[in-house]
């Protein structure tokens, strides 16, 4: 089992930047790829980027390239996703995941996830 915890949400006006943290216990670590997935109200869960186990691949989806980056710290167990010029179509609540495949359509464990609202 990964137990996975994020924070870092919170409220801002769109241009503003928000980093996300997530932080893992149980299984190794370093052995998982590491994904950022979110979910807006009345909408289906997205992919927003992920990064692989060595963190050398890096994978976004197209509306956040160049706004967000995904990086890790296997020493910290740690997984971050820097959100900058935030719009109001990036609310949503934002899941941290884990998988051993970071092409898998459905990662294995998932955080309860932190709510990110930006206000226009």
């Amino acid at each position: 089992q990964v137990q996975l915890v994020e924070s870092g949400g919170g409220l801002v006006q769109a241009g503003a930047s928000l980093r996300l943290s997530c932080t893992a216990s149980g299984r190794t670590f370093n052995n998982y790829a590491m994904g950022w997935f979110r979910q807006a109200q009345g909408k289906e869960r997205e992919f927003v980027a992920a990064i692989a186990w060595h963190g050398e691949s890096e994978y976004y989806r197209d509306s956040v390239k160049g706004r967000f980056t995904i990086t890790r710290d296997n020493a910290k167990n740690s997984v971050y996703l820097q959100m900058n010029n935030l719009k109001p179509e990036d609310t949503a609540i934002y899941f941290c995941a884990a998988s051993l495949d970071i092409h898998a359509v459905t990662y294995e464990y998932q955080g309860q996830g932190t709510q990110v609202t930006v206000s226009s």
